[in-house]
């Protein structure tokens, strides 16, 4: 058997682990959702980069305490990256290409090529959302792990025209389930941070969303609300993997090219790719980090299938692969918006169950240019001479292209020629960045200060609320959003 056969036995057979809870979307595209204390900051590639000031303009943020919360969650957890050999030819391969000016180290979103922040500190270590905890009152609050919750609780109240949320179900590890009551008082309420993919379905389970749908699942409607789970969208991602005649430091996410044309172009690198092993396994470590089927990105069998055997004869696939095949990095595309979205829909009335999730990735033709204008920026850093010794000498981007094209890194029919066009290319490898975003966006389900429409006491506050992503990485934005709105929030609760 070939080396490429083995490669392709292991990304089709090895499944991830939680925390993070692998889906399949309708669209093929494999994706995850992170179910852990501190969210998807404990999966990702750890960039940090801001949103830019025409998205803080548009959503009608005041500017002021938008950078004072930036400031705010800098401070606790995000770091400069020191540069390695491979990133820095990135950068300079990037500025080659055009994709100018140098804007050296930033947080702020500016065209150009920069060098972002990261949660990883200089040790290696990985920051994150839960870090915010040790900012908290402990006497104050309580964290509930492994619990589920399964709907928001609502109940009619004299003189009030709309339904008032007064508590949660949720069910523990052992399946027993409790309520959590809101203390009395017209100033305390329910806030839904739950995630694109969370959120809308928890307030579908609890009664508020589109009627027919909910009835067609058992739900009973509390509030018909058509644009609940519809606008989410995800950034599609297309990668290719450029193999290096030298060995490759580990690096995630440091440089970021913002294109004129509205891709940003990214890159990550190494042997292992980020994935930490110890010095005894280092020898038969195989992976391909964040594009491996050990994060479920390439991995392409059915969850059901998923089992520890076949784990194993994946692993046992990847090893006997030579170690030149997990030496280089990846150079990611990844544009502006998207304008094309779709929905979240219910599988069924359990909590449990992932929801159906359609975002089709490139149906409008403005995205699918995008792409096209992104992967023709990474050819031209793949033929610069800045980044000539990451490359081999006889490797033509047709060729690096092609294998690319290869990997299994969706369930989309493949279409690999000879005569393949960048707008297939797009197509056909379109993966998933985890920038899931919509569903309950302002001014369709939640208000300007994010309060649910058609009920009172419930807000939601995370990037479900979203029209586009925001910046090249929504992180930092999305980690701020929770800082501006709980000092708004607090600032309403002196004043009354």
């Amino acid at each position: 058997m070939s080396d490429q056969q083995h490669f392709t036995d292991a990304l089709a057979d090895t499944s991830p682990a939680s925390p993070a809870q692998r889906f399949v979307s309708e669209d093929g595209v494999v994706n995850a959702r992170a179910r852990v204390l501190g969210g998807g900051s404990c999966l990702n590639a750890g960039f940090y980069t801001r949103a830019s000031t025409d998205y803080v303009r548009a959503a009608g943020w005041d500017a002021r305490l938008v950078n004072s919360s930036y400031r705010w969650v800098e401070r606790a957890l995000v770091f400069r990256p020191a540069v390695p050999p491979w990133q820095a030819a990135l950068r300079d391969a990037l500025l080659e290409a055009g994709v100018t000016p140098d804007n050296g180290f930033t947080f702020d979103h500016v065209t150009g090529t920069k060098i972002g922040g990261t949660i990883f500190d200089s040790s290696g270590q990985r920051h994150t959302a839960a870090d915010f905890l040790r900012h908290a009152r402990p006497r104050g609050l309580t964290v509930f792990l492994y619990a589920t919750v399964s709907r928001i609780l609502f109940r009619q109240q004299e003189g009030v025209p709309y339904p008032v949320a007064y508590g949660v179900v949720f069910t523990d590890p052992l399946g027993v389930q409790h309520r959590v009551y809101l203390r009395d008082g017209a100033k305390n309420e329910v806030i839904l941070s739950a995630g694109t993919l969370g959120s809308p379905q928890l307030l579908m389970l609890s009664g508020v969303g589109p009627q027919a749908h909910l009835e067609a699942h058992g739900v009973q409607v509390l509030v018909d609300q058509p644009m609940v789970g519809q606008g989410v969208a995800d950034n599609p991602m297309n990668s290719v993997f450029i193999p290096s005649p030298v060995p490759v430091t580990l690096s995630l996410v440091q440089v970021v090219g913002i294109t004129r044309s509205g891709s940003f172009i990214e890159g990550v690198s190494g042997s292992e790719f980020g994935i930490p092993v110890s010095e005894g396994a280092r020898r038969l470590a195989r992976s391909f980090g964040l594009f491996s089927p050990q994060t479920g990105q390439l991995g392409t069998l059915p969850p059901k299938q998923r089992t520890p055997e076949a784990l194993e004869r994946a692993a046992e696939a990847m090893r006997r692969l030579d170690r030149r095949a997990f030496r280089g990095g990846f150079i990611l595309e990844k544009i502006l918006g998207p304008v094309s979205s779709g929905h979240v829909e219910l599988r069924s009335a359990d909590p449990r169950a992932n929801p159906a999730v359609t975002f089709n990735y490139f149906q409008e033709s403005e995205d699918l240019q995008r792409c096209v204008r992104g992967i023709q920026t990474i050819e031209r850093v793949i033929q610069s001479r800045a980044f000539a010794n990451f490359t081999y000498a006889n490797a033509s981007t047709e060729s690096i292209f092609t294998d690319s094209a290869n990997f299994p890194v969706n369930l989309l029919p493949r279409h690999v020629n000879d005569s393949r066009t960048p707008e297939q290319y797009c197509r056909d490898t379109v993966m998933t960045i985890w920038h899931y975003h919509g569903g309950c966006q302002v001014g369709a389900v939640v208000d300007d200060d994010y309060r649910v429409f058609g009920v009172q006491r419930l807000r939601v506050i995370d990037s479900s609320t979203f029209k586009y992503s925001p910046g090249t990485n929504p992180q930092a934005t999305v980690m701020m959003l929770g800082r501006y709105m709980g000092v708004k929030i607090q600032a309403e609760r002196w004043r009354k």
